[in-house]
């Protein structure tokens, strides 16, 4: 299975080194696409030795190929994996915001999508967030939802990015037969 990870600016971006890992092994073949404020927690190189590939970062970098890298990725992915998906991209996803490489790519593809939210537990429970991902649900994205537990910025709650064995099995369970 070819996967298009979207990677956005939190810290639970470790966790989507994992998720490479463990799609490489499975036998698929992963893409990464970055955006800037994920290149702020972890560089681009960790996704390119995991994933053997080349990571995508900049909107407008000259392409490989005579298609603008956002097009060619979306309609290489047969699933497209937003993990970390954070609430800026969240809502952005619903708006329809394409202003960065992952933004782009998110509104370009015909693939299944899938969302891994992470987030402040307040961020989480905030009407606009609940409203986009019911939203983002109405049109098809499916959301792997966030868990209980310590936080990055110091309290627990809800917002949690799932656990990369738990999105694993997800993607799994809905791409086979």
């Amino acid at each position: 299975m070819k996967i298009l990870l979207c990677v956005t600016g939190s810290i639970a971006v470790y966790k989507a080194a994992e998720l490479v890992r463990l799609f490489v092994k499975g036998g698929d073949e992963v893409r990464v696409a970055m955006t800037p404020a994920a290149c702020e927690f972890v560089r681009p190189l960790t996704f390119q030795t995991l994933s053997q590939n080349q990571v995508y970062v900049e909107q407008f970098a000259a392409p490989e190929q005579w298609r603008p890298e956002h097009i060619s990725l979306a309609t290489w992915a047969d699933v497209v994996l937003v993990a970390p998906a954070t609430a800026n991209t969240i809502a952005k996803m619903r708006c329809g915001i394409a202003d960065n490489l992952v933004t782009s790519t998110l509104l370009a593809t015909r693939a299944p999508i899938v969302v891994a939210p992470t987030m402040n537990d307040g961020m989480w429970e905030n009407a606009s967030t609940a409203e986009n991902i019911d939203e983002l649900k109405k049109r098809g994205v499916r959301i792997v939802e966030p868990c209980d537990g310590e936080l990055a910025c110091g309290t627990s709650g809800r917002g949690r990015m799932a656990e990369p064995d738990a999105i694993f099995d997800y993607i799994r369970k809905i791409t086979c037969c």
